[in-house]
C-alpha cells in the first residue's frame, strides 16, 4: 500500500479534487492507497487570523463568512459535478464545524486571549472538512473508503501546537486498520492527539509529517508527496534562475537540506521514513507525468557531488563568551540545556577552538525568550563577570551547501566561501559537520538571496550573468543598447545572459526588475520615470532583486558622473565607460579609482577612453604590466579631427568638415570639445598614466585649432553658425602646408615626461599623412618596441565602435566567475 499526501494548491477547489481523487484511485487499483489531505488552500490561515481577531477584539465575522463561502462554496461545486453526491451529509457536517468555530470564537473574545489546546482544535478543522470531501468524492465514485480519525490512532507529545509523534507507540493501535488495498484510507493531516486524549498540531509541514508518520505505522511500500512543484531542486526556483531538478536524494541528503530551509519537505517528515526505510517520492499534483524526487537510501548517479544549496532566514546568533568558559566542564551542557528545556530549536553550532566562545543559531521569534532564560540561569556568572554580555546578533540567515558526495572532492569549500566573497557577502560563523556532508556559513538575512544566486553559478551552472545600468541615452549609449538587444541570441549560445535592468538619463530613471525589453520602445517608459539617478536608489534596486553582477556603464561626458565611480565600485557596482572626465581629473582621484577597483574587487574598464573600439589601453596595460618601459609615443587620437583634417586636405573648409564631422556622429556633442585640443589631450593624459607618469591635464601643451576665447560663452548652435569667421585663417595654413608637400595633421604625443597636442604639418613619407576618414594610429616606442614601434591603426569614431568598445568592456565583467574555478 501507498500512502499519498495532498495540500496547498492541490485542494484549492472542486476540479483540483476531482484531479486528486483521479491520481489517488488510480494509485489504489494498483497498489492500494492511503491519503493524507491538508486543508483547502487558504483555509488554516484564516483559522489562525480569526483567533487573532478574537482574541483582539476585532470583528472577525467579516473573515468568517468569507471562510464559510470558501469552504461551502467546493461542496456546492462537486455537488453540481458529481451525481451522488452526499451535499446535504457533506454540508451538514461543514456547517457543524463552523458552530463550533463560531462558540470557541466567541469564548476567545470574551477571554482576550486563544488557548492553545482550543487553538489546536480550531486550526485543524480544514483538515477534517478536507478529507470529509474527499470522502463524499470516492462514494459518489463507487470507491469503498474509510475515514480514519489521527486523534484516535496517532499518539503525540509536547506542545499542543508543536508536538512529536511516538511513532513506535502509534503503530501499535492501527491494527484494525486494514491494509490489504480492500479500502482506500483517508486522514486528515496536521493533527494527532496526547496522552490524554486532546486534540494537538503537529506544527509546520504537519500534513507531511502525518504522511510519513502513517506510512511508517501501515508498512506502507512507499510516501508519496504530492506538491505543485516537480520534485525537489538544488535551490529555490523561485529565487534561483536555472534551478535544476534533482532525480534521487539519500535520506540524509534530504535531512540536510530540509533542515536548512529547503521548503518542499521538514526534518520532522523525513525521520520516520528514514527510520522505517520508506521510499518516499515527491511529485507535482499539476504534472503527474513527471518522475518527480526519489529519497531514499539509493544515491544519485547523475549529481554525485553537491547536490543543492538551502537557506534558512529569520535566524537569530547567540554569542555565549568569557573567562568563565575556558576549562570549566560543563558550562556548554547549561547552555544547551537552557534551550532544551525551553523546547528552543538549535538550528547550528560552531565553538572557538580557545574554548572562549560559545556560539548557536535559532529562529528569531524564540530569540527574546532564550535570551531572558540564559540572562536568569547566568545570572551569578555575568554579574562576576565571568561571562562577558551575551551577544545577539539578529536578522541573519543560514546557508547550506549539501551532498554526500562532498567528502570525496576536493577545494568545495574553497569556491563555497570563494562564491561568498564574489557576492560580497560576508561570513558571521561557518559550521561544517563531521560527516563532512554540508558546509554552512551565517551571513547577512539581506544577503542571503544573492548568495544563494553566486554559489548555485558556481556549482551547477556555466551560465555567466551580466546586470546592466546604462547611465546616458546620447548617441553611443543608444547604439549600445542597439547591439546588445541584436547579440541575445548569440550571447545565450554562449552562456551569457545580459540584461539591461536601468536606464537613465540626465533626468529620469528606468528600472525594470525583469529586464527592459530593448526590442520595444523603451524611451516612452523612461519619460515616463518619476525618480532620479542615484548610487543609492541602484544599491537598493540590486539588493531587492539579489542581482549578482551589477555593472553601471556611463555613456556620459558629465563630470558629475565621473565623480561617482568610486563610490559605485564600493557600493558593488562594476564600472565600464567611455567617459573620459574620471580618468583626468587630479591624479589623486585617479590613484584612488585604481585602489578602489583592487579593494572591492570590482571591474574598472574604460577602454573606449582612447581610440575608441581600439584596443589601445588593454594592450599598453598588458604591455606595462610585463615590465616594457614607454620611451616615446605619437598618435593621432582623434576620430573626428581625423576625420576633419582629412576633409581639409580634400579642399572642404574648418567649418564644413566640422558640421559634416558633427552630421555624422564622429564629434563629442560639443564640438569646441573636440577643436580645443582638450578630448585629445585627456586621452593623452590617460595614456600618460597608464605609463606611470604623474602628471595633471595643465601639465600638457595644447595647440588648439580655436583662437583663445573664441565663441566661447555661446550655444552649441550659435559656435557652429560663427565657425565660418575661421575658414579664411585655416586655410592659409592648409594651403601653406600643401606648397610644402605635407598635410595638417592633429597629433598627441608623449617623450619622457612631456606630453603636448600639436598640429603638424607632416610629408607624405610620414606614416600620420595617410590616417584620415576618422582613424586613428598610435606608435608606441619602449624598450620592447625598438627601433620599429609598435602600431595600433583602425577606425577610432563614431558611436557604432565606441559602442562596440563598450560592449566588449562589458563582457569582459565575466572572469569574476571563472576565478571561481
Amino acid at each position: 500500500m501507498k500512502v499519498l499526501k495532498f495540500g496547498g494548491s492541490s485542494l484549492a477547489d472542486a476540479p483540483r479534487y476531482l484531479r486528486v481523487n483521479d491520481i489517488s484511485t488510480a494509485t489504489h487499483q494498483t497498489d492500494g492507497a492511503a491519503v493524507v489531505l491538508s486543508a483547502p488552500k487558504g483555509v488554516t490561515n484564516a483559522l489562525s487570523l480569526l483567533c487573532e481577531q478574537a482574541a483582539a477584539g476585532e470583528d472577525f465575522h467579516p473573515l468568517f463568512e468569507k471562510l464559510t463561502s470558501t469552504v461551502t462554496g467546493i461542496a456546492d461545486a462537486l455537488n453540481e459535478e458529481l451525481s451522488g453526491f452526499a451535499h446535504a451529509d457533506v454540508t451538514d457536517f461543514i456547517q457543524a464545524q463552523l458552530r463550533v468555530l463560531n462558540q470557541h470564537l466567541d469564548g476567545i473574545k470574551l477571554l482576550g486571549v486563544a488557548p492553545d489546546n482550543i487553538a489546536a482544535g480550531i486550526l485543524s478543522i480544514g483538515e477534517y472538512i478536507s478529507v470529509t470531501l474527499f470522502s463524499g468524492i470516492l462514494t459518489a465514485k463507487g470507491v469503498k473508503n474509510r475515514i480514519i480519525d489521527p486523534v484516535t490512532y496517532i499518539l503525540a507529545e509536547g506542545e499542543y501546537l508543536d508536538s512529536i509523534a511516538d511513532v513506535s507507540l502509534s503503530k501499535a493501535r492501527f491494527t484494525d486498520v486494514p491494509v490489504d488495498g480492500s479500502e482506500l484510507l483517508v486522514m486528515p493531516g496536521f493533527v494527532a492527539a496526547n496522552e490524554a486524549g486532546e486534540k494537538v498540531t503537529l506544527g509546520r509541514n504537519g500534513s507531511d509529517y502525518s504522511a510519513a508518520i502513517l506510512a511508517a505505522c501501515i508498512d506502507a511500500s512507499c510516501c508519496e508527496i504530492w506538491t505543485d512543484v516537480d520534485g525537489v531542486y538544488n535551490a529555490d526556483p523561485n529565487q534561483v534562475e536555472g534551478a535544476v531538478l534533482l532525480d534521487k536524494l539519500t535520506y540524509q541528503e534530504a535531512m540536510e537540506l530540509s533542515y536548512f530551509g529547503a521548503k518542499v519537505l521538514h526534518p520532522k517528515t523525513i525521520g520516520p521514513i528514514a527510520q522505517h526505510h520508506i521510499p518516499c517520492l515527491i511529485r507535482n499534483t499539476l504534472n503527474p507525468a513527471a518522475p518527480g524526487t526519489l529519497i531514499s537510501n539509493e544515491a544519485s548517479e547523475k549529481w554525485t557531488s553537491v547536490k543543492g544549496i538551502s537557506q534558512l532566514e529569520n535566524v537569530t546568533m547567540f554569542n555565549v563568551a568569557g573567562p568563565g568558559l575556558k576549562g570549566m566542564v560543563g558550562m556548554a551542557s547549561r547552555v544547551f540545556e537552557v534551550m532544551s528545556n525551553a523546547n528552543i530549536s538549535i538550528s547550528l553550532i560552531t565553538q572557538s577552538s580557545s574554548e572562549y566562545s560559545i556560539s548557536f543559531c535559532i529562529q528569531s521569534k524564540d530569540a527574546d525568550r532564550a535570551l531572558s532564560l540564559l540572562e536568569d540561569a547566568f545570572a551569578l556568572e555575568l554579574q562576576n563577570q565571568l561571562l562577558d554580555p551575551i551577544e545577539v546578533r539578529h536578522d541573519l540567515a543560514i546557508v547550506t551547501l549539501v551532498g554526500d558526495g562532498m567528502r570525496h572532492a576536493k577545494g568545495l569549500a574553497a569556491r563555497f566561501f570563494n562564491s561568498l566573497a564574489q557576492a560580497r557577502v560576508n561570513n558571521v560563523a561557518i559550521a561544517q559537520g563531521s560527516s563532512e556532508r554540508s558546509i554552512s556559513t551565517v551571513i547577512e538575512n539581506k544577503r542571503a538571496k544573492k548568495a544563494v544566486k553566486v554559489i548555485h553559478q558556481n556549482f551547477f551552472s556555466d551560465r555567466h550573468t551580466i546586470d546592466v545600468f546604462l547611465v546616458g541615452c546620447g548617441n553611443v549609449g543608444t547604439e549600445l543598447l542597439s547591439q546588445i538587444a541584436k547579440q541575445q541570441p548569440a550571447l545565450l549560445n554562449r552562456n551569457i545572459q545580459l540584461r539591461v535592468y536601468g536606464i537613465a538619463n540626465s533626468r529620469k530613471l528606468l528600472l525594470n526588475s525583469q529586464g527592459i525589453d530593448l526590442n520595444q520602445d523603451w524611451k516612452p517608459a523612461l519619460d515616463a520615470a518619476s525618480e532620479g539617478l542615484s548610487v543609492e536608489r541602484l544599491q537598493q534596486f540590486v539588493n531587492d532583486n539579489s542581482l549578482v553582477n551589477p555593472v553601471i556603464v556611463d555613456c556620459t561626458s558629465h563630470d558629475a558622473i565621473a565623480q561617482q565611480y568610486v563610490d559605485m565600485m564600493e557600493n558593488g557596482f562594476h564600472v565600464v565607460t567611455p567617459n573620459k572626465k574620471a580618468n583626468t581629473s587630479s591624479i589623486d582621484y585617479y590613484r584612488k579609482l585604481k585602489k578602489t577597483a583592487l579593494s572591492t574587487n570590482r571591474q574598472y574598464l574604460y577602454e573606449t577612453t582612447v581610440g575608441a573600439g581600439l584596443p589601445v589601453i588593454d594592450n599598453l596595460q598588458k604591455l606595462f604590466s610585463a615590465g616594457d618601459v614607454l620611451h616615446r609615443f605619437e598618435g593621432i587620437l582623434s576620430g573626428s579631427l581625423s576625420y576633419v583634417f582629412g576633409k581639409l586636405e580634400e579642399g572642404m573648409s574648418l567649418s564644413q568638415a566640422t558640421g559634416s564631422a558633427k552630421d555624422n556622429g564622429y564629434t563629442e556633442p560639443d564640438p569646441r570639445d573636440d577643436l580645443s585640443g582638450m578630448d585629445v589631450a585627456r586621452k593623452l593624459l590617460i595614456m600618460a598614466r597608464e605609463a606611470d607618469l604623474d602628471l595633471e591635464l595643465s601639465d600638457i601643451e595644447i595647440e588648439s585649432v580655436l583662437p583663445a576665447g573664441f565663441a566661447e560663452d555661446c550655444s552649441i548652435d550659435e559656435f557652429m553658425t560663427q565657425l565660418p569667421e575661421l575658414d579664411a585663417e585655416f586655410a592659409k595654413r592648409v594651403d601653406a602646408a600643401k606648397a610644402e608637400g605635407k598635410v595638417l595633421r592633429y597629433i598627441g604625443s608623449i617623450e619622457g615626461d612631456k606630453c603636448k597636442v600639436t598640429i603638424e604639418a607632416v610629408p607624405a613619407s610620414n606614416p600620420l599623412s595617410q590616417v584620415k576618414d576618422g582613424e586613428n594610429a598610435l606608435a608606441i616606442n619602449s624598450d620592447y618596441y625598438q627601433p620599429i614601434p609598435y602600431v595600433i591603426r583602425g577606425y577610432g569614431a563614431g558611436g557604432t565602435v565606441t559602442a562596440a568598445g563598450v560592449f566588449a568592456d562589458i563582457l569582459r565583467t565575466m572572469p569574476w566567475k571563472q576565478m571561481a574555478h
